[in-house]
């Protein structure tokens, strides 16, 4: 008898080969139907969306649509059958707008059009059950009966690394930015996977073309957030709490706290960010509310003591969101793509049943330590200080760079990364982005000639910060990246992370040290391929890693 359900695409995968009866991440056999169902329609919308592309024409309906599906299926983002149901019967209609639009040029051009199967012919169905049954026939074990190995596993570092990159160009979209080239990519590479492409070089090409399109969706989403919210800058930020009513923001989405902060202006409510939502505190159109009082908590696997001990109304924004405990489930909130059965779904145009929570709930009724921490080190701000860090690099001060970070998760061994950090010499310098800084961005550093030691670079997407500096230092050097007295330790737990290190890779950065444990969806063929060109490798112990890097 089959388990109930097969997913492995997340870093907390059971036993590192695959959850089978219920997911890591609470996902239950229903939800992990109904999300392979609808990476399956997907596929087929993308094989019309693509074919139409390649005839000049388009629908942005489609592009958006197609888009947001794939966030919705990143780890820790949508839970709801509801409303997965409800997003499958619109994707029936976007598979026949695509097809209808494909359809019209194959006319315009008097060209036959192709004979299409698979999932391009699928059709919803009329009840969540019946979409259970359907997403079960076509996910990953299906697949697994008729494809070798390493080409599975080609296909999904392909997968994975779209849906990290839709969730970094959904963010770009809502604040107006958009990438045609993406939204080409995207559909040409689902096609390609709807197509059944098994050939080995093949997908590595199209992986590393994901690293590539992957570094143009950051770059939009930095040039997006900046053109917003003003650039980066470094700030000093409490981490403890003040008295008073107050609403805390989880997730990512920076557009969704800009409305928060806007409509919570003059009501007594205090605005703290929590997670990946750190980083806002370093943007100008953000800080400037002064409601915004500082960041409570640490990363996401947390959420559920640090919710329950939070006195106030909570907002998730995007992933990562757990399974709410009974204490909280009325004053927690989801938006944009986040959803959880049962609790209220919200739009950043009205946020009042969050602001009627806050003001219900009692609030903090006495101020922690006076606790910060300094954020906001983007690209702009660390490159202002070039000229005095290739300075301290000549004079010996600074001998080497390490970037510490990427995503945070419960994991037994994620510990590594506070180790590795604290026991890195006086003289090196840590970059750090994502949650994973949460392992040790409270302790104290010290600076080097008056720079900074520990220098907190934003969210995941803002690896694209940490390339840039990499970039700006080798110019500066006359060298290549890998020449860099630099080395990379990247903390790895979901889909987005697989979009950087595709971006990594395809800028031919070499010797990525990845942990806690390397993906199970990396078979063992693969894995030597990625050694071998890239020198990917996997953690041990900091002592040793720490030494080797040094070494370097």
């Amino acid at each position: 008898m089959l388990a109930p359900m097969f997913c492995y695409q997340c870093e907390q995968t059971v036993k590192m080969t695959g959850c089978t009866t219920f997911g890591a991440c609470g996902k239950d056999p229903e939800t992990a139907a109904l999300q392979d169902l609808l990476l399956h329609a997907c596929r087929g919308i993308s094989a019309f969306a693509h074919r139409t592309r390649a005839r000049g024409a388009h629908s942005p309906a489609v592009d958006r649509f197609v888009m947001d599906a794939l966030f919705t299926t990143v780890t820790n983002v949508n839970f709801d059958p509801e409303r997965l149901q409800k997003q499958l019967v619109d994707a029936g209609a976007m598979l026949r707008q695509a097809r209808d639009l494909y359809l019209d040029t194959c006319a315009i051009a008097a060209a036959a059009p192709e004979a299409l199967n698979g999932a391009t012919c699928w059709t919803p169905a009329a009840t969540t059950a019946e979409s259970v049954a359907a997403g079960r026939r076509v996910g990953l074990r299906e697949r697994f009966r008729t494809v070798e190995a390493d080409v599975a596993s080609l296909q999904e570092i392909l997968t994975y690394g779209l849906k990290g990159m839709a969730a970094y160009a959904h963010h770009a979209a809502v604040l107006g930015s958009e990438s045609e080239s993406f939204y080409a990519f995207m559909h040409e590479a689902l096609a390609a996977l709807e197509n059944r492409l098994a050939e080995p070089d093949a997908l590595l090409a199209l992986c590393l073309r994901c690293g590539a399109v992957n570094l143009e969706v950051m770059a939009l989403l930095d040039e997006a957030h900046r053109r917003r919210f003003g650039s980066p800058e470094p700030t000093s930020v409490r981490v403890e709490p003040i008295p008073g009513k107050c609403i805390l923001v989880s997730g990512h989405d920076l557009h969704d706290l800009e409305a928060l902060l806007q409509q919570t202006e003059g009501k007594g409510i205090h605005i703290y960010t929590h997670g990946e939502m750190l980083p806002a505190h370093g943007y100008p159109r953000l800080k400037r509310f002064p409601h915004l009082v500082g960041n409570y908590g640490g990363a996401w696997q947390d959420q559920r003591s640090e919710f329950a001990a939070f006195p106030g109304a909570i907002l998730m924004t995007t992933n990562c969101i757990q399974k709410p405990v009974e204490s909280y489930t009325r004053r927690i909130f989801t938006s944009g793509v986040v959803a959880w059965p049962g609790v209220v779904h919200v739009s950043a145009t009205d946020f009042s049943p969050v602001i009627e929570a806050a003001l219900a709930a009692p609030g903090f009724a006495t101020a922690g330590p006076d606790h910060r921490i300094t954020v906001g080190f983007a690209h702009e701000a660390i490159l202002a200080n070039a000229g005095k860090v290739v300075d301290a690099v000549k004079a010996g001060q600074l001998k080497h760079f390490f970037l510490i970070g990427g995503c945070d998760g419960a994991k037994a061994g994620r510990n590594y990364y506070t180790e590795f950090a604290t026991s890195v010499p006086d003289d090196c310098a840590v970059l750090t982005l994502g949650c994973a800084k949460y392992r040790f961005n409270k302790l104290e550093f010290g600076d080097i000639g008056g720079l900074p030691r520990l220098l907190d670079c934003g969210q995941c997407n803002d690896a694209y910060s940490a390339i840039k500096v990499a970039g700006a230092l080798a110019q500066a050097f006359g060298c290549g990246i890998n020449e860099l007295p630099l080395s990379l330790v990247i903390s790895w737990f979901e889909q987005k992370a697989v979009a950087v290190l595709l971006t990594l890779l395809h800028l031919g950065v070499r010797n990525i040290r990845l942990g806690p444990d390397l993906p199970a969806f990396v078979s063992p063929g693969v894995l030597g391929i990625l050694v071998e060109r890239f020198g990917l490798q996997g953690i041990t112990t900091a002592e040793a890693d720490l030494q080797a890097c040094l070494a370097k």
